[in-house]
């Protein structure tokens, strides 16, 4: 350790000699008068002392960082992706380098450095790379900006990582679907309860003349924010976390763009899949409305506009393009049909979202789609029962999906 002192104090001199006026960790002169130092040292203490001489500077170096203090430096680092990354501190980027995500030949810079340089070449950061090769690789691999204030996500499940693959008991998340409500009744059916009443009250107020567009575009924009918000309160339920029924509004105040933007894509999406039958019925019908309106106030419609009218309903060509369309407008609402709980729970934006469902579901697209069969089943039974056993239907078929939600994308994070 009298080694390590004067090796202290040998440091400490350096430093204000390569750089008198400077803070403590500026320059480059630190850096070469200290390897040219080092290597004499090191022939001084011999193949034998090497260790005690790498120990005793390594001792140096993290006394000289104590005595910085608050001068601590932040960097700007680039990742082995090509992109800038922070400012990070001193101990991140210490962090990265013993965890391999950075090399001695990654590029940085420090506050007030007008160019980026290696890693190596930063006198404080020196003592990291003793105990390894100077020279490493020389595309580092990709490293994750540094702890943040929650955000929507770009690339992966925030704080989850998803798992190769899955199986899911569709009967079996029906049956706990029945056990979740059955013991959190009162909050899970008081929160469909609101949803449907919301649903049918804006409904009610969209017939209304003139401003009925209004309220009708209104329930656009809010559906998808809306039933993100029970999903979410199913979800915590589930979790056993304190779920509320002000949830049922959480995805007003969570991503609420990033909600109405899935629900107006896939929207979107799913009526070019009809865009062909669409197309073809617009042709017939106004060819239909354009006989119609020559016919004189009054007088029976002749033959030819009968039997357009019967191939407009009933002909083969558009219902086979009819057909055609709902196969891919299925496919793809089955594929996306966790983008909404991803977006409110995991706060991915609706691009990553969309792309997470799909890959995840497309593992066992069948099995997904088996239980949305038995959930549509099971809605129509409640509808059966004048319309109010769907109050009692609905809530469950809700939670045997957010069940599959958390047995799909949550189950490697337990």
């Amino acid at each position: 350790m009298v080694l390590a002192s004067q090796l202290e104090q040998w440091a400490s001199q350096v430093v204000r000699k390569a750089s008198p006026a400077a803070p403590l960790w500026s320059g480059s002169a630190m850096f070469s008068t200290l390897f040219e130092s080092t290597g004499f040292a090191a022939q001084l203490c011999g193949g034998g002392g090497f260790n005690l001489w790498q120990t005793s500077l390594l001792h140096c170096g993290q006394s000289i960082r104590n005595k910085a203090g608050k001068n601590m430096a932040n960097y700007i680092i680039i990742g082995g992706d090509g992109k800038e990354y922070g400012p990070v501190t001193d101990v991140d980027v210490r962090q990265w380098i013993v965890e391999g995500r950075l090399a001695a030949s990654s590029l940085a810079k420090g506050e007030g450095d007008a160019e980026f340089r290696p890693l190596e070449k930063f006198p404080e950061l020196f003592d990291c790379f003793l105990s390894r090769p100077l020279t490493m690789a020389s595309t580092p691999p990709p490293i994750e900006p540094p702890s943040a204030p929650p955000s929507f996500a770009s690339a992966s499940p925030a704080g989850n990582v998803l798992p190769d693959d899955y199986e899911l008991d569709i009967i079996s998340c029906l049956t706990r679907g029945w056990e979740l409500v059955k013991n959190n009744f009162g909050t899970l059916f008081v929160g469909a309860l609101i949803y449907w009443a919301i649903q049918f009250g804006v409904g009610m107020l969209g017939n209304i003349p003139l401003v009925g567009l209004m309220f009708t575009l209104a329930n656009f924009i809010c559906s998808g924010p809306l039933i993100a918000g029970l999903m979410y309160l199913f979800i915590r339920v589930n979790r056993s976390e304190p779920g509320e029924i002000s949830d049922v509004f959480a995805g007003f105040r969570r991503g609420f763009g990033q909600l109405f933007l899935a629900t107006l894509v896939q929207t979107i999406i799913a009526g070019l899949c009809f865009l062909p039958f669409i197309i073809m019925f617009g042709v017939k019908l106004f060819s239909v409305i354009g006989q119609l309106q020559h016919l004189q106030h009054g007088a029976p419609p002749d033959k030819a506009v009968v039997d357009e009218l019967v191939s407009l309903v009933f002909s083969a060509l558009p219902i086979l393009f009819l057909f055609l369309g709902m196969i891919p407008a299925l496919y793809l609402s089955v594929a996306w049909k966790f983008a909404l709980p991803l977006i409110i729970d995991q706060q991915m934006d609706f691009v990553t979202a969309m792309k997470t469902s799909w890959r995840m579901v497309n593992k066992h697209w069948f099995v997904i789609f088996g239980l949305i069969v038995l959930i549509a089943i099971l809605n129509v039974v409640g509808v059966l029962m004048c319309c109010v056993g769907l109050l009692f239907t609905f809530p469950i078929g809700l939670a045997a999906l957010m069940i599959a939600y958390e047995t799909i994308f949550c189950a490697a994070k337990k």
